[in-house]
């Protein structure tokens, strides 16, 4: 039985797959389910007197991510609570893989469940950092990759 499940979301289609995911698996009351929405900050190169208004856009952009970010994990969090779980918000910047890596160790999470399209290629988001490291050698618990169904012709 899972105590405590990571879910990371971003409001894409995969990961609203992520949410129905962990609806699916019905945890009991007693799980606590971390819903996990990470803001990246974008590369960025401050070449000498353009550094004070590359700071000022960068901070610009990283408030406007955070706020659509925190509407995303509003409305992923009222999903699994109108499914009768126990959610715990957390809104947070950095690398996503690396920070999906920590939380989940600091929470001492027993699943983290990421959302992956066929459609796409899997060195994404969840899956890659920025250094090339794969999640699923990061973590100390079970992955739980959820994805669409296939559609049938």
């Amino acid at each position: 039985m899972y105590k405590k499940i990571l879910v990371a979301y971003n409001g894409t289609p995969e990961s609203r797959v992520a949410l129905r995911e962990c609806l699916r698996l019905m945890p009991p009351a007693s799980t606590v389910v971390h819903l996990l929405a990470v803001v990246s900050p974008p590369p960025y190169l401050l070449v000498g007197e353009f550094a004070a208004a590359a700071v000022l856009s960068v901070e610009d952009g990283l408030a406007a991510e955070r706020e659509k970010m925190a509407h995303e994990l509003d409305a992923g969090a009222v999903q699994l609570r109108d499914g009768g779980l126990t959610v715990v918000p957390h809104l947070e910047v950095g690398e996503p893989v690396n920070v999906i890596e920590e939380l989940a160790k600091e929470l001492k999470a027993d699943l983290v469940i990421v959302g992956h399209s066929r459609h796409k290629p899997l060195a994404l988001r969840w899956w890659r950092g920025s250094t090339d490291t794969l999640l699923v050698e990061k973590l100390r618990c079970s992955l739980l990759v959820a994805s669409e169904a296939l559609q049938s012709d």
